[in-house]
């Protein structure tokens, strides 16, 4: 088992309006409660507002991206404002602060015209909707740290977005601390031991070119029910026909969506604990990290 992944909480990038911090436009916030509640149980936020930390202030005039002759613009229609520079003078020397943080993580607001990651709202000179975009921000953001997990807090709505998020985040965590001083080449080959099946769930092409990418491909039904199918193989004949005709009838009901992907985990760990199955039981994939997160991971 990997015990050292819980050494210390992973930090994570935060857009500060979610943790409750009164940054808007209109002086107010958007306190998000599972991030605050619940993740942020096991997590260390690293708040960021790049509106109000470029000295806007809170409250101050609304922004909006049109698109221009001279491209992309951030603007304040009410006074007439263009922020677009500012804001990448202070993208860049913020992000150039975070790459020294030690991130797992971001999670940005969504429709934000600086923190929004995708459809965000981009209008024309005449102030017609344009072709959504992405915020001046996270778009800097996604840029500099390209296999940084990110993600908005609307989509962590979305039980399978929020554990891929979840697992993407607690995986580098442990890839960093696996790399910490006194990495042998023993502990490297425990790793990924430790992970081949969560791997293969992910992506089993790109688990050959590299840990984050394969870990950046959502795991789908199908390449779950390999693994659990895969899992089974470790038993051989050790496991009664009951037993084993209730991990299958779990899995047939996990493939068609029935019963969430814990059903059938929860009774090969059983078996696997029962019968000292000791590689099974070093698998992260029947031992997702945190264990007080898996009510509200998706199936």
């Amino acid at each position: 088992m990997v015990d050292e992944r819980d050494r210390r909480r992973p930090r994570l990038g935060i857009s500060s309006c979610l943790l409750g911090e009164p940054v808007r436009f209109d002086g107010g916030h958007k306190r998000d409660a599972f991030l605050v509640d619940v993740l942020g149980r096991f997590v260390e936020w690293v708040p960021v507002c790049p509106e109000l930390e470029m000295g806007l202030g809170a409250p101050r005039p609304s922004l909006r991206l049109v698109t221009t002759g001279d491209g992309l613009r951030l603007l304040a229609p009410a006074t007439g404002g263009d922020h677009t520079e500012g804001m990448r003078r202070f993208a860049e020397q913020r992000l150039e602060e975070l790459a020294s943080a030690d991130l797992c993580g971001y999670v940005l607001k969504r429709a934000s015209p600086t923190c929004g990651m995708e459809r965000v709202k981009i209008y024309d000179a005449a102030g017609n909707l344009h072709q959504p975009g992405r915020g001046l921000f996270a778009a800097a953001l996604l840029e500099r740290f390209p296999e940084l997990p990110v993600e908005e807090e609307g989509r962590l709505s979305n039980p399978r977005l929020r554990d891929h998020f979840l697992q993407r985040v607690f995986a580098l965590h442990r890839l960093k601390h696996l790399f910490a001083p006194g990495w042998t080449a023993g502990t490297l080959v425990a790793f990924h031991s430790a992970h081949k099946l969560v791997l293969l769930a992910h992506s089993p092409q790109a688990y050959r070119a590299g840990f984050l990418q394969a870990m950046a491909v959502r795991a789908t039904t199908g390449r779950n029910v390999n693994v659990l199918e895969h899992m089974l193989g470790y038993f051989k004949r050790d496991l009664d026909e009951a037993s084993r005709a209730d991990i299958h009838a779990a899995i047939a009901d996990y493939r068609q969506g029935l019963v969430p992907l814990a059903v059938p985990k929860a009774l090969i760990r059983h078996q696997a604990i029962g019968q000292r199955v000791d590689y099974l039981l070093g698998q992260i994939y029947l031992d997702p990290d945190p264990k007080e997160l898996k009510d509200h991971t998706g199936p």
